[in-house]
């Protein structure tokens, strides 16, 4: 394929979804199937395409393909609209489209009957266009008008069923949490456009690393461009809104917190890497977030009893070890994590909400119990997805975290050790979450009465459990593709590596964490009061999400609503009522009584001027 028609097919990955979008929203009473097939068959396109480039990669060797055109001249500055296609963009394409459009086809058995499913598909649509348009971009000002776009689509999808209060709030929380992020990304791009005079990123990359930026620039705008990340990525303390956005369908979930709008964080320090470097100490806060975003959230994933829930905090624990493995250099780890993550995390989601669809939308994982019989296909693949986050070998889940663990063990080993604890906390919660649902005996009637989804919904998850099994075999090179394996595809200086000690301390955590948790909960040899009773009061808050949420609501009711209120005040008492319309107001007082003195009639004129002229020898003659 030549250089032209890459260029071409690089516009064509978001624009064909935006088209979906349209024709849907405009057309989908009138479109056979309200437009279901048209979103899956974008989104398949784009899927075929990047398999196109992928291969143009590979096989040429390729680095990057770029392809922009002048979106304003101002002389000195010219601000363009480009794509970029490279490496790291080729992964995140690949995770997009593929997990999209299996979930989209998943979707049609989940959604069937409801009475906007056209408008659904159409935001899917809309959706994956962004996520598309936000890894394509070669500027920081395309990539935060596609960020932004992406905020409006989850905020689109999370609340799609508003009737719902807790559907509706949920959407809004996400919105303004990540809000908070957005307003420092906003904050750290006007920085570096202001240094460097570009938006390009390839270009500020390139005069900070010729000291073109100072090192005090350089740290505040990357430290900004991080709190937008944390905002996308759910990272502590911005970590909030992403259990709560279980309200909405449980396709939206897998698609959100498997290949999109999680990921985005994840790509943008991915991205900006080069400049992160440069910024003293930026690092080492990247690390820190990271790694206790990872063990926070693994314990509080280890308590809920959701099993949404449960899947959502165990996204945050392993979106927080990736942000780790970027603060250790580990970016090729981070980003085979990422994939290997979308592919188990995006199985558990749509087995969850096979899970759902056969109880009859039921949540709460102890009315469950029992489902391995009833639900044999999605009890298999899930147990498979689960012992691939729970980093058992030789299942995907295993050689990313093997990654991770070496590159924190060479550049952050002081974080090691607590490592381990989460990768401790990860397998026992996912065994935990597996025995609840499908072994032991039926605790409900809607457990008695659970029964296997359709094709269109089990072919999915068959299809991700391969990859679930598989797909760790990309970190090893192939001779006979000329796949050099994963992480060399993402940077040439990095090779797959092994550490024989480390690998053999990392299949033992994993495998106690699953041993614990199946004799908890599986064979039940092990009682959970005897456990969990020494530490009650620390139960109590873990179970209580350690209080986050309690302590936003008492800051955004306590302390942000009445400084609102006192400024609605000051606002229209002082600057409203006095400082504009008083103004206005004695204006107008002072006209309607000098309205008086123009009356039109030359007598009263003249009476005026000798009654005037009466007054003026008065007092002439008093002075004198």
């Amino acid at each position: 394929m030549d250089l032209l028609q890459v260029n071409n097919l690089i516009w064509m990955l978001p624009l064909i979804c935006v088209f979906a979008f349209l024709i849907i929203a405009l057309f989908s009473k009138y479109i056979p199937t309200q437009g279901a097939v048209i979103s899956i068959a974008s989104i398949g396109i784009a899927f075929l395409i990047f398999i196109f480039v992928l291969i143009d990669f590979v096989n040429g060797g390729l680095l990057s393909i770029h392809s922009s055109f002048t979106w304003i001249d101002l002389g000195e500055w010219e601000i363009s609209w480009g794509l970029l296609i490279d490496r790291i963009s080729i992964v995140m394409i690949g995770l997009i489209t593929f997990v999209a459009f299996l979930v989209q086809i998943y979707s049609v058995g989940y959604m069937k009957g409801d009475s906007r499913f056209g408008w659904y598909f159409a935001v899917h649509s809309l959706f994956a266009a962004a996520m598309l348009l936000l890894v394509l971009s070669d500027n920081l000002l395309l990539l935060y008008f596609a960020w932004e776009l992406v905020g409006l689509g989850s905020y689109l999808l999370i609340g799609f069923w508003y009737e719902k209060k807790s559907a509706s709030e949920a959407a809004k929380k996400a919105f303004v949490t990540t809000r908070i992020g957005d307003v420092g990304l906003l904050i750290g791009i006007i920085i570096l456009f202001k240094a460097s005079g570009t938006f390009d990123i390839s270009s500020i990359i390139h005069v900070a690393q010729e000291g073109g930026i100072s090192n005090e620039v350089i740290f505040w705008s990357s430290l900004l461009i991080f709190l937008g990340a944390m905002g996308k990525s759910a990272q502590f303390p911005l970590h909030v809104w992403l259990p709560d956005a279980m309200e909405g369908p449980t396709p939206v979930s897998a698609l959100i917190h498997a290949a999109t709008m999680v990921a985005a964080g994840i790509y943008l320090v991915g991205r900006m890497f080069p400049l992160f470097e440069l910024g003293p100490g930026i690092l080492v806060i990247i690390s820190i977030v990271g790694i206790v975003t990872f063990i926070l959230a693994g314990a509080i994933a280890l308590v809920m009893t959701d099993i949404k829930r449960v899947l959502a905090y165990s996204t945050i624990s392993h979106l927080g070890l990736m942000m780790l493995s970027l603060g250790s250099f580990g970016v090729p780890a981070a980003f085979f994590h990422l994939v290997l993550h979308g592919f188990s995390k995006a199985l558990l989601f749509l087995g969850a909400g096979s899970v759902m669809h056969g109880m009859h939308d039921q949540t709460e994982v102890e009315l469950m119990g029992g489902l391995r019989k009833k639900m044999p296909i999605t009890s298999m693949t899930f147990l498979i997805g689960s012992l691939s986050l729970a980093g058992i070998v030789p299942l995907s889940g295993f050689f990313s975290k093997d990654e991770i663990l070496i590159s924190i063990w060479e550049y952050n080993p002081w974080f090691f050790p607590i490592t381990l604890f989460g990768v401790f906390l990860s397998s026992l919660y996912m065994i935990r979450l597996y025995c609840l649902i499908f072994l032991s005996s039926a605790r409900s009637d809607y457990a008695e009465k659970a029964h296997e989804s359709p094709r269109i919904m089990t072919y999915p998850l068959i299809i991700l459990s391969v990859l679930a099994l598989f797909s760790g075999l990309l970190a090893f090179p192939s001779p006979i593709s000329g796949w050099e394996g994963f992480a060399a595809f993402i940077d040439d200086h990095h090779k797959f590596h092994m550490i024989p000690w480390l690998t053999v301390v990392s299949i033992l955590v994993a495998f106690s964490g699953a041993l614990l948790g199946w004799m908890i909960y599986g064979t039940r040899t092990i009682e959970i009061n005897a456990i969990s009773k020494p530490f009650k009061f620390l139960y109590q808050v873990v179970s209580r999400k350690f209080l986050f949420d309690e302590t936003y609501s008492w800051i955004a009711t306590k302390i942000v609503f009445t400084f609102a209120r006192w400024l609605t005040v000051f606002d229209r008492v002082i600057v409203n009522d006095t400082g504009i319309d008083g103004l206005g107001n004695s204006t107008k007082k002072s006209a309607d009584r000098l309205k008086y003195f123009q009356s039109g009639y030359l007598y009263n004129y003249s009476l005026v001027m000798v009654v005037g002229l009466f007054l003026m020898a008065i007092i002439w003659w008093v002075v004198e």
